[in-house]
């Protein structure tokens, strides 16, 4: 019994060719708990599709993912002098976003990140004129730029990158190769053609590994189904079911990361309207669970214990059965599986 990631392999390698076919040159990305996937199944997806690098976030990634992909591993994490070593191969390439930086990391192979509008980290154009010396001392495979995802004043994420390009080809720094983020394919099209001596190389995780929904679907196990009458006392706060119902035991806890939710940014009156009423029922213990049954989504009748979680299920909705399976909308970067089943 468990919480199982099903996976329509041919439809997930149809949608990974079509991404693969739109950005020439793409680097995925698996970082994090590889999108749900995990480290090693998302390797040997980059090995399948014969992709020469592979972009983790940090370096204690990069040294557990080494031995399942032989090519070249870019860190994301930028470097920080003082950071703590990882023994690491000579094909990883570490991406650094100082000219202090730079200078730490003395033969090996770098990727200079650039301040974008995201303000996250990158050298700024002040740090240009320095660069020059700094870079004689480093393999460098080219400059970086991370953008936004959402553009609310209206600029224009390509103008945003020639507007880098620029300062970096009149501070005379090469310009061989240009690590991009969040760009869609016209707008990589759009800067391939102005700039024809540069090769741009998106740097993609949500849209290749999760970019089609239909591709992928949780279901936890119903592991135990306990009739109970209102005013029943249960679980481990001893609360009342408010009517009579099931309660129903189903594979997925907080160790799967069932019942985390990363904030999100809402927009428009509606969406800010259903998050207070969310906030509001949560004040008195009622919390939607990601399990849907009988063709709605259920509640939780307790916070999800640490790997299962116990809903309530009225009595007007069909008895679930002890091995029946039950569909969760998770997010794939916050859930760890039980078992993976290609399909």
């Amino acid at each position: 019994m468990a919480l199982t990631l099903y996976v329509d392999t041919a439809r997930w390698r149809a949608h990974h060719k079509q991404v693969l076919e739109q950005f020439p040159g793409l680097v995925p990305v698996c970082k994090g708990n590889g999108y749900g996937f995990g480290h090693e199944r998302l390797a040997d997806e980059a090995i399948r599709f014969g992709s020469d690098m592979l972009a983790v976030g940090t370096t204690y990634e990069a040294a557990r993912i080494k031995d399942w992909f032989s090519g070249d591993l870019l860190v994301l994490t930028p470097f920080r002098r003082g950071e703590e070593p990882v023994p690491l191969p000579d094909r990883v390439i570490r991406s650094v976003s100082s000219v202090e930086g730079v200078h730490g990391l003395v033969g090996a192979r770098v990727v200079i990140e650039v301040m974008s509008s995201m303000k996250r980290h990158g050298v700024s154009e002040q740090d240009l004129a320095h660069l020059h010396a700094a870079i004689e001392d480093v393999r460098l495979e080219g400059f970086g730029i991370h953008l936004p995802l959402d553009r609310t004043d209206g600029s224009d994420a390509v103008e945003e990158v020639i507007a880098w390009m620029d300062r970096l080809r009149a501070a005379r720094l090469p310009l061989h190769t240009m690590f991009v983020s969040h760009l869609s394919a016209p707008e990589l099209a759009r800067l391939q053609q102005q700039f024809p001596q540069t090769r741009f190389r998106a740097r993609i995780g949500t849209r290749l590994w999760l970019g089609d929904h239909d591709a992928t679907e949780y279901r936890g196990s119903v592991l135990d189904v306990t009739r109970v009458s209102k005013g029943d006392r249960f679980g481990y706060r001893q609360q009342k079911a408010a009517s009579d119902g099931f309660l129903v035991v189903v594979a997925g806890g907080t160790s799967h990361g069932v019942g985390l939710e990363a904030p999100k940014a809402l927009h428009g009156v509606m969406p800010r309207a259903k998050g207070v009423a969310r906030a509001g029922l949560a004040t008195v213990n009622r919390n939607l669970a990601p399990f849907v049954w009988a063709g709605k989504q259920r509640w939780f009748a307790e916070p999800p214990h640490m790997q299962v979680s116990i809903l309530f299920v009225p009595s007007d909705a069909p008895e679930p059965k002890v091995g029946e399976e039950l569909v969760a909308h998770l997010r794939h970067t916050t859930t760890q599986f039980d078992r993976l089943v290609d399909h």
